[in-house]
């Protein structure tokens, strides 16, 4: 069947389309009595005529839709990110579409025929600003969340202050004793991990000891890559696995438990994130809080603001460590 339109309302309600318009733009009062408007409404229902939202939108200049590109569903890090930006779309009537980039972190391609007529903007979450050229380029306005500040391309950034993060991380670490550490980084190449790395290392004494190994973002590839890293006589091991990431440390707790290492009597790890995962190994893990849906929020908070062509310049969202048992003083050997 044809979706029925307005002009079928006029005419099965008996009255001009112009009226049906006034009635179901909201524009009637003063204009259409009462009783016209009751009619038009209920012959609309009647006939299950629904507006076409696109036509409506062409002629607004507006689809009050915020597109949230992310590199992954699998990571519960981003699910927050969401929770946060719906919470302030809703607030303004505005949707966010969800939308996890088939190429994780590399180049997005466009989900419709065209964002830029499907979109009012685009908030993309640790991702890189050449990544999303596909979206929209320099027409739609877009907000980078926990990404490089310097891309010139967006139109606003939020970020955490993930080297604040690192530096409790180190000094916590430091001030237990430990002077050999292991980097468990992230392999996937992405400004937020290198601020990681180069903050580590900026961080550390001269008289400390740092190896970094990548892995994949896996509890499987972290353990894998954790117990190569750590076997080796006990007077030359890491005492101390720095993690960038929660799903990281989880691999690194597995891999000291298959070398008969005691967490954190022999060996201490740290996450990144705070994540569920956090509490639900043993022992709980030392991690950096990242208050995801609050970067949520604050990134659909910054797309209104670019929206409305108000100045964006807020300070970086703070961080904090968590400590838990999995970190503790250092080894005597």
């Amino acid at each position: 069947m044809t979706r029925p339109t307005s002009r079928d309302v006029a005419a099965a309600a008996g009255v001009s389309q112009a009226t049906v318009s006034l009635v179901l733009g909201d524009k009637w009062h003063g204009r259409v009595s009462q009783r016209t408007a009751d009619h038009v409404r209920h012959t609309a229902t009647e006939l299950g005529y629904r507006p076409n939202l696109a036509a409506r939108n062409l002629r607004l200049g507006s689809t009050r839709t915020a597109l949230l590109v992310v590199p992954a569903l699998t990571n519960e890090f981003f699910a927050r990110v969401y929770t946060g930006a719906a919470r302030i779309a809703a607030e303004h009537g505005f949707g966010v579409v969800l939308y996890p980039s088939p190429d994780g972190t590399g180049p997005a391609r466009d989900p419709f025929a065209s964002a830029r007529a499907a979109l009012d903007g685009v908030i993309a979450s640790s991702m890189a600003a050449d990544a999303l050229h596909a979206l929209g380029g320099d027409e739609l306005p877009l907000v980078m969340l926990d990404s490089d500040p310097t891309a010139g391309t967006a139109h606003a950034h939020v970020n955490l202050a993930i080297a604040d993060g690192m530096r409790q991380t180190a000094e916590h670490l430091l001030t237990h004793g430990h002077h050999r550490f292991l980097h468990l980084a992230s392999a996937i190449d992405s400004w937020t991990f290198d601020v990681r790395a180069n903050a580590l290392a900026a961080l550390l004494p001269p008289t400390a000891q740092l190896r970094t190994v990548r892995a994949h973002l896996s509890v499987e590839a972290a353990r894998t890559a954790t117990e190569s890293a750590l076997d080796t006589p006990a007077d030359r091991r890491p005492t101390a696995v720095v993690c960038d990431d929660d799903i990281l440390a989880a691999g690194a707790c597995k891999a000291a438990r298959r070398l008969g290492l005691r967490i954190p009597e022999d060996l201490s790890v740290t996450g990144f994130d705070d994540l569920a995962l956090a509490t639900a190994v043993e022992p709980e893990l030392t991690t950096v809080h990242l208050p995801a849906e609050r970067v949520g929020e604050q990134g659909m908070t910054a797309l209104l603001a670019v929206l409305e062509g108000t100045p964006w310049t807020p300070a970086d969202i703070p961080v904090r460590l968590v400590v838990r048992d999995s970190s503790g003083p250092a080894p005597t050997t």
